[in-house]
């Protein structure tokens, strides 16, 4: 029998160009700083794009001893950092006994990625062509469930283990498939995790190649322009995101504080290309209401929208007539805005960053705002909360994710009250 009783969050935890921890990430967010830069962990000077969000301020020693990291790849270290610190800010850890407040086999682990360890692949291939031998560990450091079995083994956590991989989706995705094993009864906690380190040549010359990135490499922290008239495209990013999401009734037995409620989560797909989304954004506009209906809200009770807001020309347009067509007269009235202007796209991490900015907004109050705009886009004529963030009441916030391959995604967060 599925349980109908309330999802909350209680944990979060946060690796991004905009700072490691969440409290550094959302302090810069809502400074309206850049986290994008030129691109520095490699040599990109022949690459058409030359720019990146990087993290900078990374030490995996702060979460791990040095055996337990060299046996993960990048994207491993951000996602078990930021899973690291969700638990702990849910208060979800042995005790002296080893033992944890619920059954261990009751806790789940959700993992999204959309490129696992391609920087590995890349750097592997190279090795071989040089006539080199590649590092015994390959193989368990590019596979994208290995992320969330890192977790569960330093963790000792034996419940329910997923890995997703739905494009630009996969992070709220990552937060729907764990919202899943609780009402299904197969899990009371769930670590929600986004995780992604693919700033490498193959993938900065592979989203070149179809127009995708910005070209700005003389302009790096005013590059990524969403909703702007300006914008030519999304910067590639890389960083993760983490929230404990769990029974209202578990959080209360062992005395967590609760942030948000886990409002309500949606999924579906255009059907409709490979690399574009619908002209008309019916995949958009079913999965915005699609959260909605989970919630039993309506379009008047959502103050803030993070939306997916890429940067690019035509995806932006898209989001917007989506938003118009869903909300009404309502849209005019609604906040929205892309916190891609300020930390790039962090691709499967950028739904639980996101979903993260939103439980903040929440929180304290405040809309993050979009930065870098410069020109208004006639098509793009909705309230983004333009270059500084806005101090107003959020009761219930919406995040947006929509990807390659006609992905798309909504989750929903409000204010906690029991």
């Amino acid at each position: 029998m599925q349980s109908k009783e309330k999802v909350v969050i209680t944990g979060m935890g946060a690796v991004t160009p905009l700072g490691t921890g969440v409290e550094k990430f959302w302090d810069n967010l809502i400074a309206g700083k850049s986290g994008i830069t030129n691109i520095t962990k490699f040599d990109a000077s022949d690459l058409p794009v030359q720019i990146a969000g990087e993290v900078t301020d990374f030490n995996p020693a702060g979460y791990m001893d040095k055996k337990q990291a060299r046996e993960m790849e990048t994207f491993m270290l951000y996602g078990f950092a930021a899973a690291d610190e969700a638990m702990k800010d849910a208060g979800l850890y042995e005790d002296d006994l080893g033992n944890y407040p619920i059954a261990r086999d009751r806790i789940g682990i959700v993992f999204g990625s959309v490129f696992s360890g391609i920087a590995n692949i890349e750097e592997s291939s190279n090795l071989l062509s040089a006539g080199k031998r590649i590092n015994p560990r390959f193989i368990t450091k590019i596979i994208g469930n290995v992320g969330a079995a890192q977790i569960a083994i330093a963790k000792h956590l034996q419940g329910p283990s997923l890995t997703v991989s739905t494009a630009c989706s996969s992070g709220i995705d990552a937060i729907t498939m764990g919202n899943m094993l609780i009402e299904s009864n197969m899990a009371d906690i769930v670590i929600c995790v986004g995780a992604e380190a693919a700033n490498c040549p193959i993938t900065i010359q592979g989203l070149s190649a179809i127009h995708a990135l910005s070209h700005r490499n003389d302009e790096p922290e005013t590059a990524s322009r969403p909703f702007d008239l300006d914008r030519d495209g999304f910067v590639m990013s890389e960083g993760s995101g983490a929230v404990i999401i769990e029974k209202e009734s578990v959080a209360k037995k062992r005395g967590a504080k609760v942030r948000a409620k886990l409002l309500g989560c949606s999924n579906g797909t255009d059907g409709f290309h490979v690399t574009s989304p619908h002209p008309d954004g019916i995949g958009a506009i079913a999965t915005m209401k699609g959260a909605l209906d989970a919630a039993g809200i309506g379009v008047s009770d959502v103050d803030y929208i993070n939306a997916h807001g890429t940067s690019t020309p035509k995806g932006d347009i898209i989001e917007v007539k989506a938003i118009k067509t869903l909300f009404g007269e309502y849209a005019n009235k609604v906040a929205v805005s892309s916190t891609k202007a300020s930390m790039g796209h962090l691709m499967g991490a950028g739904g639980v960053v996101e979903t993260i900015a939103c439980v903040k907004a929440v929180e304290e109050d405040i809309i993050p705002p979009t930065i870098n705009q410069f020109t208004k886009d006639p098509e793009c004529d909705l309230d983004f909360v333009p270059n500084e963030a806005r101090h107003t009441t959020v009761n219930v916030a919406m995040c947006n994710a929509f990807g390659f391959g006609g992905q798309n995604a909504s989750v929903l967060v409000g204010k906690y009250t029991e």
